[in-house]
């Protein structure tokens, strides 16, 4: 009994020895706030913050969200150039007061266009050899049985054409180049006729799709008057 008692108070106080060595590793929570300090790396650079310093230094360390990227907008479609015309002198100014409402400033300028007054349409037969060549036209007109016929002459660029009939509308006129055709007459041809002078235009530069849209509303109004491409 001696013995065992002897024993384990050997064995006992080896325990305690190699725990007090460190031996035996440490267990949680067995050791002092200065004992950790004293096992931390750098130690002497660790500084306590305030609640405030800390939040503090975690917003500076917190990511910042990226700034948002511009988009840029794509390019405005634009019409280079459209050309309303020719007005009468009445309708021009009626036309010019209803574009100034849309306010396009430089964008849309007044022109002047060549223009003839159709007064007559002239159904002939085109110059063709001269004399000799009118004179051949007038036999075959006798022989299909056309009658009314008059060879032109003069200085201008018709002489020795052969006239065939003068009408005041275009559809008269196209009438008659039709009866021809039946009776076996061919070049007929239709010629508007009239004094040549100039009207009023407008040309629209760099209009957006629906600026041209309101333009062309406003020359609908006009009879005879059409946007195109500026020439």
């Amino acid at each position: 009994m001696l013995k065992f008692v002897f024993w384990a108070l050997l064995a006992l106080n080896a325990l305690v020895f190699a725990y007090a060595q460190g031996y035996l590793g440490k267990l949680d929570g067995a050791e002092r706030e200065p004992q950790r300090l004293k096992n931390q790396l750098a130690a002497e650079r660790m500084v306590l913050l305030s609640p405030a310093e800390a939040r503090a230094a975690a917003e500076v360390s917190a990511p910042q969200p990226a700034e948002p990227v511009p988009v840029a907008a794509p390019p405005l479609e634009t019409i280079a150039c459209t050309q309303a015309g020719a007005f009468a002198s009445a309708d021009a100014r009626r036309f010019e007061t209803r574009v100034n409402r849309l306010d396009l400033g430089t964008r849309v300028t007044r022109t002047s266009l060549p223009f003839q007054e159709v007064t007559s349409h002239l159904v002939y037969l085109p110059p063709n050899g001269g004399k000799e060549g009118a004179d051949r036209r007038v036999a075959e007109l006798k022989e299909k049985g056309v009658a009314n016929f008059f060879v032109m002459q003069g200085d201008s660029p018709l002489k020795w054409a052969v006239s065939l009939g003068v009408f005041k509308t275009e559809t008269a006129a196209q009438t008659l180049v039709a009866a021809l055709g039946k009776q076996g007459v061919r070049g007929v041809r239709v010629l508007p006729r009239g004094p040549l002078g100039t009207r009023a235009a407008w040309q629209f530069r760099d209009l957006t799709p629906d600026e041209r849209s309101r333009v062309a509303g406003i020359a609908d109004d006009f009879t005879g008057v059409q946007l195109r491409p500026c020439q």
